[in-house]
């Protein structure tokens, strides 16, 4: 361990390619060691000490990587925003970080300076990677600065900013650790050594989705750490990720289900047509995967996928694909250093097979929503904390997640999980996308509603709810099969394939109210 972490590496091996950008540059570790280090110096020229923090609107490449790097080894938090938020949301997350540099690219320029503008943040502290009228150019925050790495180097942490259960996000924020960066860097980096990934060995992870996600940005900082080589994708697209995989030779990456779904519903030929045979591991969470898709992922790539339930706050547990054979559905058990709870709505624990709300612990760290003292105290129960996700465990401690508590259809006094019906769903060829959710009612209080977004090429209507209909009743009981369907054609999901249901669901509570 004492081998590894970033700027150790990078200093080793200068040489070594740590970034494939997502236009094709190789970026070596020496270049982004040297760019990061300027970037360290030019944050504090701008007068940002251990504590502050510098917050970025960038899309996947360099930019985003380099800050990265300079936050974290200089007692900085990073705040990567999503950018596919409006203005006043990102007004809120600047001024509730309370950040005091923000970076941004210019295609973002309308929401960046909207944002920057409500804060009210000062002209100077603004930077644009391309032109953003009123924000100072990239290159001002590391003209004239060494290239050296900066005195009293300590770590710095991410502040990823989350919904939790409800409300407006909150920043996660943990403890700064008074350490060396590449000790820290190489302890985090043992996350991927849970799932048998090992340091060095020419292990090249394919980052696809945006870095603004937790997890995305995790990996890949990890990966960084490890001595692996970053290929990053600007847009993932199925085809286009199954070319970076054979072109780069990747050997890991992190997806979600609608990832594994999209890749599934390519044509035969365009599948054989690339090797995908140097993937180790392929790491996915974020969603329940429904088990027929699983099951045909696996016979694709092979014994290479790894699942594991976490969150912004922590985690969780792991599953590797042999266990998942064994227990299907199954999202693990706990990892080193973790515990899980099944409670009821009253805090007591609930047996083996029981649904309830699923409560996490991670050893000894501990986190708070920033300046939220009581939505942190909300989610805790002895220790443990919750973003209301429903499951069960079963006698050997495996975790089987149900749905969200939030997005649990009550019909008729009978608790109803949408993901057993989207997962149903989605293993109609006609299907390509599903979200199901509790619509009102007045007989039943909530009925079961879906949204579709059909395959391409296949045309929506009447007679394919029919055939859609009939086949879920051949495979769940009848009080689970929705009652009504619509077809659009894309349903709202952001890059990293998280759907906003929310968005489908809210118009039919409007001026009523949800009982959960």
């Amino acid at each position: 361990m004492s081998e590894l972490g970033f700027w150790k590496l990078a200093t080793a091996h200068p040489e070594h390619v740590a970034l494939v950008t997502p236009d094709g540059a190789c970026v070596s570790a020496g270049e982004l060691h040297a760019r990061s280090n300027q970037l360290v110096h030019g944050l504090r020229g701008l007068g940002l000490v251990q504590g502050d923090v510098v917050a970025t609107l960038l899309p996947n490449g360099a930019p985003m990587i380099e800050l990265y790097l300079a936050a974290t080894q200089s007692g900085l938090y990073l705040v990567p925003i999503n950018h596919h938020l409006a203005g006043p949301e990102i007004a809120y997350i600047l001024a509730d970080s309370g950040a005091k540099a923000f970076v941004a690219d210019s295609r973002f320029a309308a929401i960046a300076k909207a944002g920057a503008d409500e804060a009210q943040l000062a002209p100077s502290s603004c930077f644009a990677v391309g032109a953003i009228p009123g924000f100072r150019p990239d290159a001002e925050l590391t003209a004239g600065m060494p290239a050296t790495p900066p005195v009293e180097r300590t770590a710095g942490q991410v502040m990823n900013y989350t919904s939790g259960t409800t409300g407006r996000p909150k920043g996660v924020r943990r403890a700064l650790m008074p350490f060396d960066p590449d000790a820290v860097g190489s302890m985090f980096a043992m996350l991927l050594a849970m799932f048998g990934i090992a340091p060095r060995d020419q292990g090249v992870h394919l980052v696809g989705s945006p870095l603004y996600h937790t997890a995305v940005l995790v990996f890949a900082g990890c990966s960084l750490h490890y001595g692996h080589t970053l290929s990053v994708m600007d847009k993932w697209t199925p085809e286009e990720a199954l070319t970076a995989i054979a072109r780069d030779r990747v050997t890991t990456t992190h997806m979600v289900p609608t990832q594994f779904h999209r890749l599934l519903a390519l044509p035969e030929d365009v599948k054989a047509r690339y090797d995908v045979g140097s993937l180790r591991h392929v790491v996915h969470a974020a969603a329940p995967c429904p088990v027929d898709v699983k099951r045909r992922m696996l016979a694709w790539w092979g014994p290479t996928i790894y699942e594991y339930y976490a969150a912004s706050e922590g985690g969780g547990t792991l599953v590797t694909p042999q266990e998942w054979l064994e227990r299907p559905g199954t999202v693990g058990r706990a990892w080193a250093g973790s515990e899980i709870r099944i409670l009821d709505d009253a805090g007591a624990a609930l047996p083996p097979g029981t649904p309830g709300t699923v409560y996490m612990k991670l050893g000894v760290q501990d986190f708070e929503y920033h300046g939220d003292k009581t939505k942190t105290d909300a989610n805790r129960r002895d220790g443990f904390f919750t973003v209301g996700d429903v499951g069960y465990l079963d006698d050997a401690g495996y975790l089987f997640l149900c749905d969200r508590k939030i997005d649990m259809i009550i019909s008729g006094g009978a608790n109803i999980y949408p993901s057993e019906i989207e997962a149903c769903l989605l293993a109609h060829p006609k299907v390509g996308d599903a979200a199901v959710f509790g619509v009102p009612d007045d007989d039943w209080g909530e009925s079961v509603k879906a949204v579709i977004e059909p395959a391409p090429g296949v045309e929506p209507g009447s007679a394919l709810a029919d055939e859609i209909t009939a086949f879920c009743l051949e495979r769940i009981a009848k009080f689970k099969v929705p009652k009504s369907i619509d077809f659009i054609p894309e349903l709202p999901r952001d890059p990293n394939g998280k759907l906003y249901k929310r968005k489908l669901r809210d118009p039919y509570w409007a001026g009523r109210e949800r009982a959960i």
